[in-house]
Order: C-alpha cells, then structure tokens, then sequence
C-alpha cells in the first residue's frame, strides 16, 4: 500500500500517543482505594487474655495545644547540621537539654509540596499523579488529621501557603493563604505569616495553629543552598520558634497542660536549590517535636532518629486523641509517650497496631500469611497477659519485664506492618508501562528507517501489509496472547490490561505484534532492495514550510513556557532548545535541497533528454516528456544552493553547525539558573587565577595569528577597530582585578 509521507508520520504519531497513554496509565494507576470497615463500639480498650478482641477506644488527648510550624524545604541538616548550629542556637539548645525529640523524617518522591502535605496529614503515601494537580489542588476527600480534629470540635487556625485552603476548605476557623507563585519573594511571603503570630498566641481560643513558611523554598530556587540568604532566613525561623515555644511555655505554667510544637518541612532541597526527586538531600526532611511533658537529662541528647514522614499523622492523632487516619501506613512516635505509664504506652501501641492491621486486611488478600500481622497477633496475646496479671496487682517486677517485652513486640510489629503496606501503596502497573513502552520504541524504530529515504515533502511510501498476513504476525500474537494469560493469572494485584476485555486487549497485543513485524519486514526490504519510496514530482501548494511552522511553534510555546511558575529558574532552558533544534531544522533543509533536489531524475522517465526531444515537440507535451518537463520545472523553481560553487555550498552546509556550536560556546560561558549555577563554567575557568599564565600564552598566540591576518587581509579601520577591541578586554580585565595594571598593583602592595 502507498501512503504519503504526511499519513504515514501521521498514522505513527497517532500509535505514537497511545503508548504514551497506556506507559502513563501504568506510571500514575488510579486504583479505586477501599475504605476500611468502620470500627466496632468500643467496649474494652485493651486486649484480655482468653477473651475476644473488640474495637480500641480512643484514649484522652496527650497536649492540650499544637502548633505545627511547617519550613517548606527544610533540609536535615539546616537543623542538625554546621547550619542549625551556627543558626538556629535555640531550636539546637532545645535538643540538647532535652526538652524536644529530634528525627530525619523521610519524605517520598514526588518530593512537592502538595503531595507531602497530603502525607503529613493523612499517613498515606501519594503518587507522582499529585505531581499534576499540584497546580490546582482539589479538596483532600481522604480521611485525614485535619479533619478528624475538625469533626472532634477542635478550633484550628492556619497561615500560609495556600495549598492548604485549597485542600482543607471550611476547615479552619481563621486563615490567610499566601501564593507561592512569586519565587522571587522571600521576605513578604513570610512576614505575612509572622504578623498574625503576637496577635493569636495572646488568644487561648484555638487548638490547633498552622503556619507554613516559604521563604526558604523560595531561596533555594533563587540562588541554592549554599547562598548567603539561607543563614539569614534560618535565624529569622529560629527566632520565631523561640517566640511561640515560650509563649506555650508561659501559657503552661497557667493552664497545667502540656502543649506540643512541632517544627518539620515538607521536602527537602537539592544541591541546585530545586526539589522533586529523590536525591538524599530532597527527602530527608527535619523533624522536632518540643514539649514540656518531655523530660530527659541534658545529657542524654542522642542524634536524629530516622522515621518516616507518614509517621507524623498517627503522632499528631494519639497526641490530639483523635482516631488515627483509616489510609496511615504509619507509626506513631513513640519517644512522644516515652515518659507515660507503661498500661498508656501498651494502650497506644495497640490502638496503632489494630489500625495498621484492619488496613492490611482490606488491602492484601492473603494478610494471614504476612510477617507483620503473625507478629501482631503474637503481641496481642502478650499484651492481652499483662493486662490480666496486671489486674490482679501481681509482683512488680514480673509486670515489668512482661509489659518490656510486650512493648518491644509490638514495636517491632508496627515496624513490620509499615513495611508492608508502604510496599504495596507504592506499587505500579509494570505490565502496562512495558507495553506501553514497547509500543513507542518500535513506532520510533519504523520512523528511523523511513526518514532517510523521506526527507522529500511530497514523497510516496510504499507500507508493506504483508506483516498482516504473515506466519511471523499469527506466531508473535500468540506468543504475547500466552504471556498476558500468565500475567493476569499470575498476579495478585490488578492490572490494566487484564482488566480490559479479552477483544480490546487482543487488539492492543495485534498492534504490538503487527509494529514488530512491520519493522522486520522494513529492516528486510532495505537490505535486499534498498528502496523504500518513490518520488512524486506533483508541485506542492501548501505554502507554509516545515522551518516556518518550527518558528511559529516554538515561539508560541516560549512564550506560554514563562508563566509557569515551577519553571522560573530555568525557562531560559526552552530558548536553548528552540535555538539547537532551529539549527538543526536549517541543516536538515540545507542537506535535503543540496542531496535530494530536484536535479534528481525520476525512475520512470527517460534519462537523455535530447534523445526524446523532437517526440516530445510532435506530441504536443504528452506523458513521454517528462524529463524535459522536469527540466523546465526545476528551472522555474531552483533550489537555494543551486547557484552556490562547491566552496560556497560546503560553507552553507556547515553554517547551521557552526551557529550550533557558537551558541554551545556561549552557554558554556556562564552557566545559568538554578540547576545549572553551581556547575564550573568557561568564564568561570578564563577569570580564574590560577589560569593566567596559560591564559597569557594564548592571548599572545592569538594576538600573532590575528596581526598576521590583519597585515595579509584587513584594511587599516579593520585594524584600528582590532586594536580598540584588545584595548577594551585588556581594560575589563584590569578592572575586574583579573590582569593588574602597574597602578593596581601598587596598590595592592600599600594594601598589604
């Protein structure tokens, strides 16, 4: 069959976007999450021993206040690192006198705000998808902290990032959302926060207060972690922290209830200043909860201790005596109820423990055969013993070592537990994506071996249909139908294609079978018949080129690409793109009319044109002059380089490649943005001093080479305007301290 060239781009653009679709089903699955059957009434809050298990009560609240005071891109070691000492003296200070527990929580990818805010509040783990709506955030429909405490009428107040109101509406009784849009704002985006702060620790009518910082986040995409600005921003933090940690001090000693402050950030910050990924320094986040209710002695400071960032949920939701959220695969912290009685912590622990278990029985079909939920049985039972020795006041010291030993039981079982549905929330459709992807390399693998024979505009393809009718198609079709039934049969968890029906996904497994085919059938024609297309001579009358279309293009999606706001320390990243693919595009025109133009003669038509000249005249024009036809056509319409002598055409060919790496060169100059600030660059290495003897003998080299031309080529304004040029770079580089003129150098001298 026949196609031209623009069906057949067209037709694998198409096949193109549909594996793209199915890899990206696979990569963001949207599994319909099951809600956990609701709890039991409550009668007994611990287990007893020979009797049946029934739901946990929540206990009573652990704080009477909580303050979460949330640092976006707050990195471990700005807190427990050189940094935290040099600029936070009070937030280190409360960690080693012991008056607050210190932990590297770990964040997830997609390390991004909305999706971390999701896992602090909710102990679930989002997918990349979140990555997506973070532009909108819809309301959080998932069972979550906050509204937990909304429901249980505690009052919460929240300053901040605006993520949060859009994720919580109506949840808060008082709020004021800043934009993160302006990253160049570092300064009023917090202000906005702290100027509510006198105001609301002064008033004793809220319960929980929220305040969410950007101003850090947005250094780090200005000039990185290594900037000046990073200390500054991190005392100013240090000494907020110190203004609401002795307010709820103060506050303390009047009401006799202990209040909790935590200090946490969402995501860290890589070395470039941006987040997202999963670098060390983009997930490992600070965590510090400070409370009076925790007593240790100053010298028992231990360094941070690595938990999860879904751990925080569970924490927050024993310390408000709320239910811990129905989708947390976390744990809560114990260090937090270290110091409680030992029938609370084994009380909490089992409330932790039935939650994590109820989970893992709606999520994984053969729970019963899972370490953690073995072990969790293996505690209730020790629990349920304690409880019984317990209540009929036995020897102390047996309480002691058995309730020590239930303890760590079922501190190992919440561990195993996590484990286990973290493992199984973080899951992806992996037969989808290696489909998917399959499906795009052999459309690219067809596209490779087409475009050199169609470069033409008006080129016709000949697309065999013999892949179709082949053994090789009905072979390779069966062979991939065998595998997707040992696939869906095999698996436990649910999976797209085996969810479709058997014609859709018979259809899916043929067009596989039909690309794989076709590219060994085109591999084939090449090799034996080395033609894969026939030239039409048919002018062509669309009017708009491929180079004008590229310009058009790019310009309009330059343009959109500068109001993206994650984007705005690298948008100049899209004109770099526009300029090397313009060249190439330019190259690509310039090789198609020097080695395919219309000096070409076509198959069908007669290669001497004299030889049919006088046929041609007596037959009035007809079929069998062509070639003349030809002729007067590409003299009508010559290409660019036509007139161009062999000198001229070479030089026009190796244009666009050397406009490319001309502006290589000059990206290499001085490297920009964010991700790319850090990195050594050539101006860089030119302004060193450690270069300048080097650097003197190319200057001189180059000044011979220069002179040499100048005296054999160049007229006397050339030369003039040669010597003002070298006359400006040797002053720039005298006042940039780079070469010392005589003057400066004495100077220098006094100044030592």
């Amino acid at each position: 069959m026949r196609l031209g060239c623009g069906a057949y781009a067209a037709g694998c653009v198409v096949i193109e976007v549909l594996g793209v679709a199915l890899f990206l089903r696979g990569f963001f699955p949207a599994p319909a999450r099951p809600e956990p059957e609701p709890p039991a009434a409550p009668a007994a809050p611990e287990p007893l021993a020979g009797t049946a298990r029934s739901g946990p009560s929540a206990p009573p609240p652990l704080f009477r206040k909580v303050v979460i005071m949330l640092i976006d891109a707050l990195r471990d070691d700005f807190v427990f690192g050189s940094k935290g000492v040099k600029f936070m003296p009070y937030t280190t200070s409360l960690v080693e006198q012991g008056a607050a527990h210190s932990f590297v929580a770990e964040a997830k990818p997609p390390t991004v705000t909305m999706p971390r805010i999701k896992a602090l509040m909710t102990g679930s783990l989002p997918g990349f998808v979140d990555v997506v709506r973070n532009l909108n955030s819809p309301a959080l429909l998932e069972d979550n902290v906050v509204t937990q405490a909304k429901a249980a009428g505690k009052r919460i107040i929240f300053y901040g990032d605006e993520t949060w109101v859009k994720l919580f509406p109506k949840h808060f009784v008082e709020y004021d959302g800043t934009t993160s849009f302006f990253v160049s704002d570092y300064t009023e985006v917090d202000n906005n926060v702290t100027r509510h702060l006198d105001k609301v620790l002064k008033r004793g009518d809220w319960d929980v207060l929220i305040l969410h910082y950007l101003g850090l986040d947005h250094i780090g995409h200005i000039s990185g972690p290594s900037s000046p600005l990073i200390g500054r921003k991190l005392s100013e933090m240090d000494s907020i922290l110190m203004r609401i940690h002795t307010s709820l001090l103060s506050e303390e000693r009047e009401a006799l209830s202990p209040s909790l402050l935590v200090l946490c950030g969402d995501h860290g910050m890589s070395e470039s200043g941006g987040h997202g990924a999963s670098s060390l320094e983009e997930v490992n986040t600070a965590l510090l909860l400070a409370s009076s209710a925790f007593e240790r002695k100053p010298g028992e400071a231990r360094p941070p201790e690595r938990v999860q960032q879904t751990d925080l949920a569970a924490t927050l939701a024993v310390g408000l005596g709320l239910p811990i959220p129905q989708h947390s695969v976390g744990r809560f912290l114990f260090p937090v109820v270290q110091g409680r009685a030992l029938r609370e912590q084994l009380r909490l622990l089992h409330l932790n423990a039935v939650q994590l278990s109820r989970l893992l029985q709606v999520r994984v079909p053969g729970y019963k055969k899972e370490h953690g939920f073995e072990h969790f049985k293996i505690s209730e039972r020790l629990h349920g013993n304690w409880v019984r020795l317990y209540l009929e006041e036995n020897n102390a010291e047996i309480l002691l070592n058995m309730g020590a030993k239930a303890r760590k039981q079922y501190l190992y079982t919440l561990k195993a537990l996590s484990q286990a549905l973290s493992s199984q929330e973080a899951q992806y459709d992996m037969y989808s994506m290696v489909v998917g992807t399959v499906v795009v390399l052999e459309v690219l693998a067809l596209l490779l071996l087409s475009v050199p024979q169609a470069l033409g505009a008006t080129a016709k393809l000949e697309v065999p249909l013999s892949p179709v009718c082949s053994l090789l198609f009905y072979v390779m079709f069966l062979l991939l139908w065998a595998m997707h039934m040992v696939v869906c049969t095999s698996t436990e968890s649910s999976l797209y294609l085996c969810s479709l029906a058997w014609p859709m996904a018979g259809g899916v497994l043929a067009l596989v079978s039909a690309l794989l085919c076709g590219v060994l059938s085109t591999l084939t024609r090449m090799c034996l018949r080395g033609k894969f297309l026939r030239r039409n001579r048919a002018p062509s009358h669309w009017k708009w080129s491929e180079l004008d279309f590229l310009v058009l293009a790019g310009t309009a999606g330059h343009v959109l690409s500068l109001g993206a706001s994650s984007f705005i320390e690298e948008e100049h990243q899209t004109w770099y793109f526009l300029v090397s693919t313009l060249c190439l595009a330019l190259s690509h025109e310039s090789y198609r009319s020097c080695f395919l133009g219309d000096d070409e003669e076509p198959e069908h038509c007669p290669r001497v044109a004299g030889e049919f000249a006088g046929a041609a005249s007596a037959l009035q024009g007809r079929s069998v002059s062509c070639d003349v036809l030809e002729l007067d056509r590409a003299r009508q319409s010559p290409s660019p380089l036509d007139g161009l002598r062999g000198r001229e055409k070479c030089m026009a060919l190796a244009g666009p490649w050397l406009v490319l790496g001309c502006c290589r060169l000059l990206r290499s100059l001085n490297q920009t943005g964010v991700q790319w600030a850090h990195r050594p660059d050539l101006g860089h290495w030119l302004t060193s001093s450690d270069h300048q003897a080097e650097l003197s003998v190319l200057a001189a080299l180059s000044l011979l080479a220069i002179f040499a031309l100048v005296q054999s080529r160049c007229s006397s304004v050339a030369k003039g305007a040669l010597a003002l040029g070298l006359l400006g770079v040797y002053c720039y580089r005298a006042a940039t301290g780079h070469v010392l003129s005589p003057w400066q150098q004495d100077n220098k001298d006094v100044s030592r």
